[in-house]
């Protein structure tokens, strides 16, 4: 079993995602989080020279890590700059650099026009100050996979060099995130057959979707570590995404071993999503909302009858649990999942007509959650305690500024239809005044409002499903009615249609 170095670079490259900026309290906690919990081998925290809350960031990071035996797991990028980045890294209190070169002949031409031989001299020069300064060094080959491509001799002869000098390892970024999974392993596989005693890393990005690929491909070409992000955050598309990576690494590459902790993965993603305010997709393998949400009834009923639907894939492997969407895709199934988890029972006929009435939600698009599910199923059982002679047809509802809400109604009675229009101070007074002036011509009496209570599952959202229940007193007691709806008001009018088929029962 070999060991793999991962190396998380949130702080650094996953901070060059356009509009995110961390704080330097921010990235203190993370860096806490990334070592001590996640517990990857080594996190780079930013560049030298950026500015000075990028200094003082660096600074408080490498104060602790220093405390707790952490500072040579602690990397800043630093530039051949005659040693300033040194200069900058030795008052931040920084003890390993990862010194940006260039890895392909046309950024040494074009950008830095220089010749190889320079660029090498200059680059020795920083590596020996480094040294001198009690600063470790590793180097990155940038555009190294262009290099590959396209100028094979010069990477070769650069790494030719890299091999005389004191350094730690050697850094193979694919910067632009143009390789595909052969090329990852073919070219690592060649450079790391040629320098079997030097440790190189491999650094994807994921302008083509192939972060996770490559950066698998290239720990099987003999990668002796990996540099990933959480959430992938990146540069343009990213980075090769931590939580993906390691998953794969745990179920598909069985001889190497790593030592990530999985179960940390979701807690430090969402973390970073409320820090850098990227948000989570939700269908995001891992630690997306949605992944571990099974939908279709089909897939719960395989899983009540032997797991049929399980994969190595646990959603507990990463501190989470897999849950049973209720929606017009659910079947009884998934709802009897939800109601397990809740400690309820329902018999065969109740089953029904709740799934019925999910379908009927899910229809209307609106999110049904397990927190929903016993204001349903009392609206569903409550329902069937009557039979029902009065229904409420259709109703127009308006409200307007500096004008009295006001409400039309078509009401059925026994068959007999029934329309009328009214006002009121709100939209379920005007509601209750036109049931009013149908019932006074009916003769009948309505029980006087004593109590109306709304109210929504707990932790539930703005579109969460709304319950409504009204008191009601007549002559002979108080009787209570629910209504449930995803709007306010028109719960209310459930609720009042229930009371009107009570008293007329």
């Amino acid at each position: 079993m070999k060991k793999i170095e991962i190396m998380d670079t949130t702080l650094r490259d996953g901070e060059q995602t356009s509009s995110v900026s961390f704080s330097a309290s921010e990235k203190l906690t993370l860096a806490k989080l990334l070592l001590e919990e996640l517990k990857v081998d080594r996190i780079e925290i930013a560049s030298a020279r950026v500015s000075e809350g990028e200094f003082q960031a660096v600074k408080n990071i490498t104060e602790w890590a220093n405390e707790y035996n952490h500072l040579n797991a602690v990397e800043v990028l630093s530039f051949v700059d005659g040693g300033v980045s040194i200069d900058w890294m030795v008052k931040a209190g920084a003890r390993v650099q990862n010194l940006l070169t260039k890895g392909s002949l046309n950024h040494l031409t074009h950008q830095l026009k220089k010749t190889p031989n320079q660029h090498f001299n200059e680059a020795k020069n920083v590596i020996s100050l480094a040294s001198d300064k009690g600063i470790a060094t590793n180097v990155y080959l940038e555009d190294w996979s262009n290099g590959m491509r396209n100028s094979k001799d010069y990477v070769f002869e650069f790494l030719e060099f890299l091999s005389t000098q004191p350094i730690k390892r050697i850094m193979l970024p694919d910067t632009l995130g143009i390789l595909t999974p052969k090329e990852s392993y073919d070219f690592v596989f060649e450079i790391k057959n040629a320098y079997p005693n030097i440790h190189f890393d491999f650094h994807a990005h994921n302008d083509y979707d192939l972060g996770v690929s490559n950066a698998i491909e290239g720990l099987r070409a003999g990668a002796d570590g990996l540099h990933l992000t959480v959430n992938g955050m990146g540069e343009r598309a990213g980075n090769a995404p931590m939580s993906s990576t390691i998953a794969v690494i745990n179920d598909f590459v069985p001889n190497v071993t790593i030592g990530v902790n999985e179960k940390v993965l979701y807690t430090v993603s969402k973390l970073v999503e409320n820090f850098s305010g990227i948000m989570i997709p939700a269908n995001k393998p891992i630690i997306g909302a949605n992944v571990f949400t099974q939908t279709a009834g089909i897939h719960a009923d395989g899983d009540n009858k032997n797991n049929l639907y399980f994969s190595d894939l646990l959603p507990e492997r990463f501190g989470r649990t897999r849950q049973y969407a209720l929606g017009k895709a659910s079947g009884k199934a998934n709802i009897q999942k939800n109601l397990q988890e809740l400690g309820l029972k329902l018999n065969e006929d109740e089953l029904k007509k709740v799934t019925q009435r999910i379908i009927e939600l899910g229809d209307k698009k609106q999110v049904v959650t397990k927190e929903d599910l016993p204001y349903i199923i009392s609206d569903v059982l409550d329902s069937g305690s009557y039979e029902e002679k009065i229904t409420v047809d259709s109703y127009v509802l308006t409200h307007s500024k500096g004008l009295k809400p006001s409400t039309t109604i078509a009401l059925n009675i026994e068959g007999e239809s029934f329309e009328e229009n009214a006002q009121g101070d709100g939209q379920f007074d005007a509601f209750m005044n036109a049931i009013r002036k149908i019932f006074k011509k009916k003769k009948l009496v309505l029980p006087d409002l004593v109590d109306y209570a709304v109210r929504i599952p707990p932790g539930s959202r703005s579109d969460a499903l709304c319950e409504t229940i009204i008191t009601w007193k007549n002559k002979a007691s108080e009787f209570k009615t629910r209504g449930l709806d995803s709007d306010q008001t028109v719960s209310a009018i459930k609720a009042t249609e229930k009371m009107l088929n009570i008293i007329n029962n």
